[in-house]
């Protein structure tokens, strides 16, 4: 129903027009390029950051988060994020009044999407800002918020260190994420042994340097199944030496075959 709608004509995409509307839930629809950044910035309002199309990665100070068409990022009021788009990208953006967003969580979380609130959040965007709240708009609006309550968030974050060096180090590793070096040849790059990097590693992010990159690999999978890429290539991409070893890795970690996790609605 939703892929062949237009947005209102001449509907704002500043952010800044959707903080203060007079209604519990304001949507703005805007479209990215692959490789457009969000640069760090913080809202008066929650966010429930979705695309109909598209992956991107969200970062906070304290993580980093994919996000592919069939999941949602909350994020709370105040939250100074950035995000990168890693296609070309359809953004469908929620933005709760604090009364309408009482009940969500107090951090980010990553939350389904089902299909029947992907066209709630599409439907939302074609609504007046100023809609009427006892007439069928105002029944959208709270089925939306419905759905949201029933919502169980997923253990999709990849926490960030805010040591200088280790943060330097997670962030090449975020841009090369197949980069397959050990943790004794990062920590010669760093000038530190690879006892005190590990050490400062898993106090940091509470995982070892090992996990934390198997999590960034996962995540990275699955931004780039969600958006479509070949299951070959992603295991390639990752650094894998085979599609096996990269199924079993990922189908352990999502519980799922790549295969099927690229397929699903």
């Amino acid at each position: 129903m939703s892929r062949n709608r237009q947005s209102v004509p001449n509907r704002s995409t500043d952010p800044l027009d959707y903080q203060r509307v007079p209604r519990a839930v304001a949507a703005m629809p805007k479209d990215f390029a692959s490789g457009f950044e969000v640069l760090p910035h913080v809202h008066e309002r929650a966010q429930l950051i979705y695309a109909t199309a598209g992956t991107m990665r969200v970062s906070t100070d304290d993580g980093m988060w994919m996000v592919p068409p069939q999941r949602a990022l909350w994020m709370p009021a105040g939250v100074r994020h950035s995000i990168i788009m890693l296609s070309d990208l359809t953004m469908r953006t929620l933005y709760l009044r604090e009364d309408a967003a009482a009940f969500m969580p107090e951090v980010c979380r990553v939350l389904p999407v089902s299909a029947l609130l992907r066209e709630l959040i599409v439907r939302a965007t074609e609504l007046p800002l100023d809609y009427d709240e006892k007439g069928p708009a105002g029944h959208v609006v709270a089925l939306i918020i419905a759905e949201l309550r029933g919502l169980q968030s997923l253990p999709l974050q990849l926490p960030m260190p805010s040591d200088p060096k280790l943060r330097a180090l997670c962030q090449a590793l975020l841009a090369a994420p197949g980069d397959s070096r050990t943790l004794g040849e990062w920590a010669a790059t760093l000038n530190a042994s690879a006892r005190t990097l590990a050490r400062h590693f898993q106090s940091e992010t509470g995982l070892s340097f090992g996990a934390w990159r198997q999590q960034a690999r996962v995540l990275e999978a699955m931004g780039r199944l969600g958006s479509g890429a070949p299951v070959t290539q992603v295991a390639l991409d990752l650094g894998y030496d085979s599609v096996s070893a990269f199924s079993a890795m990922f189908r352990r970690a999502a519980g799922t075959s790549p295969s099927a996790y690229r397929h699903r609605p």
